[in-house]
């Protein structure tokens, strides 16, 4: 892989600021966004008088664990436009959740916000390795998903040529990654799996493709998934965080020079961890749950956002703002099977040490009788015949036993057998009977 580490005088001053000068810009902000928040959003007013605090109060930065959390049920309640500290006609840009489960989570920006935005994207693309004049190929969903079009803007403040083809059609994603020289990709992790898969279909050498780096989020993903795609293309896999409520990707971003974990882009960001039962706040270090309040956004100031995230925080490394750590999963992801707890993450590395399977998979929960059971659905990486898959079952069954505590039902299928997706992955399919 190319070496892609950025030039020291390329990067935002404020990236190698000192901790003082990074704590002193974010108290300024803090006290203006909460400011901002309590005279132009009544709900907002409504819970700080409710907890007793005003934005009088925050004196020091960790004054904020006074004032309220704000959760996505907040988000939901005040549907469509209640949540916002601007009048509507100022909003340039609307996007909005899927509302699979429930109202849809609607948050909008103001010019300025997209402004803000675009810049956190082309120093998180920077991050990753990008250049301007770089092909930038954004496979990441368009449309009311803040993916695409974070990516997209921030692809072209930085100076790099957009190819904007969104998720699906996964041949034409190979043939413009060849035919334009996309350098940089865009898009989930596991759907470039999936795009892996048809550069092999196609009868094509992943490692001469022209891609060097690229932009992973919108879904949990761990290192071994990393030294997949890395070995597989010959380019970097760089980890990007965010969340629609919050602002959408761009929030945190890995550096290309030590692939350590996101740097929090803390002059736009205040981060806490709390522990995810108590709400009490975590030193740095410990793992919880990542809470997010925005310190610059205009048309939707967030405070004390519930992520539902469980990672930690770092020291910084390539850059002076604070890291946090590979999310582990979210909180109300966490599968609770007979007592054991787990997340999708950890199926996913047990699953990609094992040899001859592919790096997809589905986790599928039942219940027989009174007894929850689960089933991990995995492919083989060529096609074997029985006695094959069932010694690759065997022994990934027992390493499961050994490393999880907990019994599986595998079940290997031929290539190509697992559900594919084109944005998010489905990981876990709950087939027990609800209430």
């Amino acid at each position: 892989m190319r070496d892609l580490t950025p030039n020291p005088a390329d990067l935002d001053p404020i990236e190698t600021a000192s901790r003082d000068e990074i704590s002193a810009l974010q108290r300024t902000r803090l006290q203006a966004t909460l400011r901002h928040a309590h005279a132009n959003m009544p709900g907002v007013a409504a819970k700080f008088a409710a907890a007793g605090v005003h934005p009088g109060d925050l004196r020091q930065l960790d004054d904020i664990a006074r004032f309220p959390f704000t959760e996505k049920a907040d988000l939901r309640a005040a549907y469509p436009f209640g949540m916002f500290a601007v009048p509507r006609q100022q909003l340039v840009r609307l996007h909005a959740s899927s509302g699979t489960t429930g109202k849809p989570t609607v948050v909008g920006y103001s010019a300025r916000d997209l402004d803000t935005w675009s810049g956190l994207m082309a120093r998180s693309l920077r991050a990753a390795g990008t250049r301007p004049g770089d092909v930038v190929h954004v496979a990441y969903g368009y449309g009311l998903f803040t993916g695409g079009f974070g990516a997209h803007y921030g692809a072209e403040r930085l100076g790099c040529t957009v190819v904007p083809v969104s998720g699906g059609m996964t041949p034409r994603q190979v043939t413009l990654i060849e035919d334009f020289g996309a350098t940089t990709i865009c898009v989930t992790p596991s759907y470039l799996l999936s795009i892996l898969d048809e550069y092999r279909a196609q009868g094509r050498d992943p490692v001469a493709s022209p891609l060097q780096t690229s932009m992973l989020g919108g879904e949990p993903w761990t290192n071994a998934m990393r030294a997949e795609i890395e070995g597989a293309f010959d380019m970097h896999a760089i980890d990007c965080y965010g969340l629609s409520e919050v602002m959408g990707p761009g929030v945190a971003m890995e550096c290309v020079e030590t692939k350590d974990g996101p740097h929090l882009w803390e002059d736009h960001f205040y981060p806490e961890i709390i522990d995810p039962d108590t709400g009490a706040v975590l030193p740095d270090g410990a793992f919880g749950e990542l809470v997010l309040t925005s310190l610059t956004k205009e048309a939707l100031p967030i405070i004390r956002y519930r992520t539902r995230d469980l990672t930690r925080l770092l020291p910084g490394t390539a850059r002076t703002m604070r890291r946090i750590d590979k999310v582990l999963g979210r909180s109300d992801d966490m599968i609770i099977l007979r007592g054991v707890n787990l997340f999708p993450g950890q199926i996913e590395e047990q699953v990609l040490a094992q040899p001859g399977l592919a790096p997809h998979f589905q986790i599928e929960l039942s219940r027989q009788g009174r007894m929850d059971g689960m089933a991990v659905l995995v492919e083989t990486a060529s096609p074997c015949d029985d006695a094959t898959r069932a010694q690759i079952a065997a022994r990934l069954g027992k390493r499961i036993k050994q490393t999880l505590g907990m019994s599986a039902d595998i079940r290997v299928g031929p290539p190509g057998s697992v559900a594919r997706s084109a944005g998010k992955a489905l990981r876990v399919v709950d087939l027990r009977p609800k209430g």
